[in-house]
């Protein structure tokens, strides 16, 4: 009987130290399990982190970058008022020119032109009045001295415009009016213009 005791003894002993190495290795594999676990989610937590910050810096720059956008297009609408002030009041000083100053301008503009010299003058409504036969029979007279026709004459027709004149001839118009002239002019010295306001 002592043997089978001690045979179950040793049974009971080694099924034991059997069971106390599962449950060791149980508790390393577990320990391995849940730090492996633990590992991935704090690198996902880092990388949930990173993420976010990358967002946030990304969110952040868009936010200064249209701000500064914004600034940008408001000065340069700002800018673009100024420059429009600047030619209309150009306009302005053409439109309100003396007599005098109207007469010499259409003068020195005609012999200045590529012309023949028996073209038709076309004024707005008000500013024909201010074109007398002295007027033209000067101008005609420095015509001819530049070897053109000298028969320009006030046109019976009127024209819509702020001021300057037009001259016309065979279906062909030469535009002189304040507008088209400033609108022309615009186009060349609009950069320097905005170098003298804004430099």
């Amino acid at each position: 009987m002592s043997n089978l005791n001690n045979l179950v003894t040793k049974i009971l002993d080694d099924a034991k130290h059997s069971a106390d190495a599962i449950i060791t290795d149980a508790k390393a594999k577990e320990k391995e399990i849940v730090d492996k676990k633990v590992n991935e989610a704090n690198i996902e937590q880092k990388n949930i982190v990173e993420k976010a910050k990358i967002e946030s810096q990304s969110k952040k720059e868009r936010i200064v970058s249209n701000a500064q956008l914004q600034v940008r297009n408001k000065k340069l609408d700002s800018k673009q008022q100024v420059i429009d002030k600047v030619f209309e009041k150009s306009l302005i000083e053409l439109i309100n020119l003396s007599k005098e100053q109207y007469l010499d301008f259409i003068k020195n503009s005609i012999l200045a032109l590529p012309i023949d010299g028996d073209e038709e003058l076309i004024v707005k409504d008000e500013d024909k009045s201010k074109i007398d036969t002295e007027f033209l029979n000067d101008l005609n007279e420095q015509l001819k001295k530049n070897n053109k026709k000298g028969e320009i004459k006030l046109s019976d027709e009127v024209r819509n415009i702020k001021g300057g004149f037009i001259l016309y001839k065979n279906g062909i118009e030469i535009n002189n009016s304040f507008e088209s002239l400033v609108t022309a002019l615009r186009d060349e010295l609009e950069y320097d213009v905005v170098k003298i306001l804004f430099n």
